[in-house]
């Protein structure tokens, strides 16, 4: 079998690419507002890794990262976009983070939390989308504060928004559109950790792997990641560093 056809066998197994795209995360995709097609970085970077294989792209999209990680279960795509996180590694192989972008927190304008380190206190209650990210990351860092998991992101700063919680986590660009639209509400200064964003695939898929992390590495030195998140609006995300491919 030659390279390419190894490749493809990992991330074409059907003759096209499913490629998880995950709309919980709005800096990286949305849907058109009128076409309702999938929008964003992520979606470039979809598209780009089809032309360059020859192969089409299917999108199956989602509208929680827990979902996805869930649907891996099913074999239900064959790429993803997601975090790095521990827990998803065990069964995801991800490449190196192509975009990092933060986690932190809304509160109402009038809560006594000031800092990051002041919602992690006993009593604090923080909604959360399950399974997302910082779902993770909280659920092994917090020591007082409780979570309380929403099915999506949204619905967690719905949530919280709706009364009884002291917070919302999640990344810091939707947290402020939320804040700008809403008044009564801001967010906290800082984060509570840095998200990395990374193309993934099931674990076992050694050739597809190799790709897809030499594809990102040049997706980043290109500039093409950084032209898809100006074109999409999201200039505060940052372009994560180059890594080592191996």
């Amino acid at each position: 079998m030659s390279d390419r056809s190894a490749v493809l066998a990992d991330l074409a197994p059907h003759g096209h690419i499913r490629v998880a795209i995950n709309y919980g995360n709005p800096v990286l995709a949305h849907p058109d507002p009128e076409t309702g097609e999938p929008k964003g970085v992520s979606v470039d970077l979809a598209h780009a890794l089809g032309a360059r294989l020859g192969a089409p792209v299917e999108h199956v999209t989602f509208d929680a990262a827990g979902k996805v990680f869930d649907a891996l279960r099913a074999a239900a795509w064959d790429v993803a976009f997601l975090a790095i996180d521990p827990v998803r590694a065990e069964q995801i192989a991800f490449t190196a983070p192509y975009v990092v972008i933060e986690g932190s927190y809304i509160v109402r304008e009038d809560s006594p939390l000031r800092t990051i380190a002041d919602v992690d206190r006993p009593g604090v209650r923080i909604a959360v989308g399950r399974g997302a990210a910082y779902d993770l990351f909280l659920t092994r860092t917090l020591t007082n504060a409780e979570l309380v998991r929403a099915d999506t992101s949204a619905g967690a700063v719905d949530l919280f928004a709706r009364g009884g919680l002291g917070a919302a986590a999640g990344v810091r660009q939707p947290l402020l559109a939320y804040a700008a639209a809403h008044p009564g509400f801001r967010v906290i200064d800082g984060r509570f950790t840095a998200i990395e964003q990374a193309m993934g695939t099931a674990r076992g898929r050694e050739a597809g792997l190799s790709y897809l992390r030499a594809f990102v590495e040049d997706a980043k030195r290109t500039g093409f990641v950084a032209a898809a998140l100006a074109r999409h609006g999201q200039r505060d995300a940052a372009v994560a560093p180059l890594a080592a491919v191996s």
